[in-house]
């Protein structure tokens, strides 16, 4: 009987009960390893793929810490991986790229954190792994919580909020007075960053069904469209910036509210940015990397009540894969959020 293979960078030790082919022997786990719960696929497919299951613990390499999970979001990103559209080293392959929970080991060279401390952060670019009771992460790319915001609102932020960070700041250099159109308002990100253009001084116009109308508008939307009522193309004009959540055709028709010299940044257009229709506008494709300034941001705006944590449906460790169907069918207000407890 085979068990099970042992993904690349998760602080594994490989030298130790593993074949060529490097699968952990169950018999071996039987002897004495820890172990821990997660969600893992070991193979590509739709969300009943999704296993749930022991798997062997972390442990810190230098320059990293152990951090006991106590929740993980989940992202668009994680039915894609789920799905195959992301390459893979190796199965199985624990899903998830952001979490909160309390430091539990440090490895060599870690002066910054202690046992115990609580942090949040997001795994490091193309690696997935926080659908699990532990993660081994590197200590530079991971914050301290703030100790009024709860484990569950800070792993619904970490990726939300470094995600629109990275484009509303960093890509789009959003300024005072002016006017940038969100297009799928009451997504996580989308969510995030009309909070922070509102934050920055900027008119945010947004789009969303009718039952979401209420919630963009509570959130600062100063204009906002029932994208299934009214084509926004019709309405919308003249706007200095466009960040899209949504990508496929609301995507290209974004170009057309520009005013000239606008600029647009996607985030579901896939690697690059769509090709303007026009020449006289910038498309962009923000890179969110991975440091601990950005999350160190979110935890300031959440300090000044800049933004504020979206509503969170709440699910089991054990029950990862009804969120993995729930996410991929998009329409969703706030964030889904795993508890490992």
């Amino acid at each position: 009987m085979r068990g099970v293979a042992a993904p690349l960078g998760c602080g594994w030790d490989r030298t130790v009960g593993y074949d060529a082919d490097g699968v952990l022997h169950p018999e071996f786990l039987a002897k004495g390893q820890h172990t821990m719960k997660a969600a893992y696929i070991q193979q590509f497919g739709g969300p009943e793929v999704l296993k749930y299951g022991d798997l062997p613990d972390p442990s810190a390499g230098p320059g990293q810490i152990v951090v006991d999970t106590f929740a993980a979001s989940v992202n668009g990103a994680d039915w894609k991986v789920c799905a195959g559209q992301y390459p893979q080293p190796k199965f199985p392959v624990i899903l998830g790229r952001d979490f909160s929970g309390v430091v539990s080991a440090l490895g060599a060279d870690v002066e910054d954190f202690r046992t115990g401390d609580e942090v949040f952060g997001v795994l490091e670019a193309g690696r997935d792994g926080t659908y699990a009771e532990k993660i081994a992460i590197s200590a530079a790319i991971v914050a301290r919580k703030p100790s009024a915001m709860s484990h569950v609102d800070a792993a619904a932020l970490a990726l939300t909020g470094l995600t629109a960070l990275c484009s509303i700041e960093d890509s789009l250099k959003l300024k005072a007075g002016e006017t940038i159109l969100i297009q799928g308002g009451a997504g996580g990100v989308a969510g995030f960053a009309i909070q922070l253009a509102k934050h920055l001084g900027a008119r945010v116009i947004t789009t969303a069904s009718a039952e979401n109308l209420g919630y963009v508008r509570d959130l600062g939307a100063d204009q906002v469209v029932d994208y299934n009522a009214t084509d926004f193309r019709s309405v919308v004009g003249k706007c200095d910036a466009v960040f899209d959540t949504v990508g496929g055709d609301v995507a290209m028709k974004s170009f057309a509210v520009l005013k000239p010299g606008g600029r647009a940044a996607f985030i579901a257009s896939g690697a690059q940015a769509p090709r303007p229709d026009r020449g006289d506008v910038t498309a962009l494709r923000p890179a969110v990397g991975r440091d601990r300034a950005h999350l160190e941001r979110i935890a300031e705006l959440y300090r000044a009540g800049a933004v504020r944590p979206p509503p969170v449906r709440l699910f089991g460790l054990a029950s990862a894969a009804e969120a993995i169907r729930i996410s991929k069918a998009r329409h969703l207000r706030g964030k889904l959020v795993l508890t490992m407890g």
